[in-house]
């Protein structure tokens, strides 16, 4: 069993999936970074200065109207997170777009696979095909 998992291991598909996992856990980083820190803000200034990190709904008010969606989670408030849950979304399709357009990219260098070329008949096949027109031409 142990043969068998070095094996699996050693395999270059697996090591590059670890390396695609680490690559893709920083890049998700810096997309986080990006929505947070340079798209929403833009964003939440045309739409009224809205900052939409902490952009929360509340549910039960009984325990107060938090100000802000810290003070919502020290409190245990329970709250629909708009904002996060937007700041996500569009982190995603960024991650998205950029993983198409690399896929994109890579095929296109990669080039269309050659098609396999018309094989040609083996003499076996031309022989069965030339018994098969024989055939044929004596039920005529």
């Amino acid at each position: 069993m142990w043969q068998e998992f070095k094996t699996f291991i050693a395999r270059g598909n697996v090591i590059d999936l670890a390396v695609a996992v680490v690559i893709g856990a920083a890049f998700g980083k810096i997309v986080t970074s990006l929505v947070e820190g340079i798209i929403m803000p833009p964003i939440g200034m045309i739409l009224g200065k809205v900052d939409f990190s902490s952009l929360f709904y509340v549910l039960d008010s009984s325990k107060g109207i938090p100000v802000s969606l810290e003070e919502a989670k020290a409190k245990a408030i329970p709250v629909i997170a708009l904002g996060s849950f937007l700041n996500d979304v569009i982190g995603f399709l960024i991650i998205a777009l950029v993983i198409f357009m690399l896929i994109k990219a890579l095929n296109r260098v990669k080039g269309a696979e050659p098609e396999a070329a018309a094989a040609l008949p083996t003499a076996e096949e031309i022989l069965l095909a030339d018994i098969r027109d024989i055939l044929r031409a004596k039920q005529l």
